[in-house]
């Protein structure tokens, strides 16, 4: 078998793990009732093969280690939804998503407010990967979205932003999901930096990894397990923050509003009464940081 490149991103090939993501976006549509997370293009994104090959194999997404990371996917997904939709209400015009691999948000926001301008910013690799994917499904591509290629650690999101038609004049939402654990703690920072920049109103939602040692055993267990399987895909992660230390680092960045949510809260929030086992478990949090 062979190695994987260091990482398999920069080797010019799409993200295996994007994909591996959709794919349990999908079957949280199939199996799980009621859904948290409502994506009726998560299914024909992925293509007419992988959805039946998803369908005949549902089966295999049910053991307690898929339920717990599937419940972390749909869980920052519903997150990011809810907190874009008070932002579209308190005027944002400027949706931001990083690290889009196959996400479909700007596509199911194309026509829910006037003016909202979309930008998908991902690796060009999987840029041209999800696009592909879009055109073999006949998912139109709204003229509202704008599709900026960059590398988190070598490029200058606010120049290619600003190429793109960004306005940092302008506050703007920002959905930042299943990125920042594969980038070095500086490149998260500088990212985290210049949206603190932004005006008032300027919102970000993102998760990340906390520390293993300020986990117990059974979530560094499952943070080892997963950990060795991105790897194995060729994109090892790299980053992990205490969280009080990083809420004070958002704090000097410019960040006046901070919501930091863990497994107790996620859970109190989206998984009451459920009987199916889908649970958030410990290893990573998610953060609403606002300007």
């Amino acid at each position: 078998m062979e190695t994987p490149p260091e990482n398999l991103i920069h080797s010019g090939q799409p993200s295996q793990t994007a994909l591996g993501v959709a794919t349990l976006r999908a079957a949280h549509q199939l199996l799980d009732e009621p859904v948290i997370f409502d994506d009726p293009l998560s299914l024909s994104i992925l293509g007419a093969e992988a959805e039946a090959r998803l369908r005949e194999n549902l089966f295999q997404f049910n053991d307690p280690f898929s339920l717990g990371v599937r419940a972390s996917l749909v869980a920052r997904s519903r997150l990011a939804e809810d907190e874009l939709s008070r932002a579209i209400q308190g005027g944002v015009r400027q949706y931001v998503v990083l690290g889009a691999g196959l996400d479909t948000s700007t596509l199911r926001h194309a026509d829910t407010a006037d003016g909202l301008q979309m930008f998908e910013v991902d690796h060009p690799s999987t840029q041209r990967w999800k696009r592909a994917m879009l055109e073999a499904a006949a998912i139109p591509q709204p003229a509202s979205i704008r599709f900026v290629g960059v590398d988190f650690e070598r490029d200058s999101l606010n120049e290619c932003l600003q190429n793109a038609g960004f306005r940092p004049d302008q506050p703007a939402f920002f959905a930042w999901l299943g990125v920042t654990v594969y980038l070095l703690p500086e490149a998260v920072v500088d990212t985290l930096k210049f949206v603190g920049g932004l005006p008032a109103g300027s919102v970000i939602v993102f998760d990340y990894r906390v520390q293993p040692s300020m986990l117990d055993p059974m979530q560094r267990a499952i943070g080892e397990r997963l950990a060795r399987y991105v790897s194995a895909q060729g994109e090892p992660w790299k980053s992990s923050f205490d969280p009080a230390a990083l809420q004070e680092t958002l704090r000097g960045l410019g960040f006046k509003s901070l919501q930091d949510l863990g497994p107790d809260d996620l859970n109190a929030r989206y998984f009451t009464e459920r009987k199916d086992g889908l649970r958030v478990g410990g290893g990573f949090r998610l953060m609403c940081a606002k300007v």
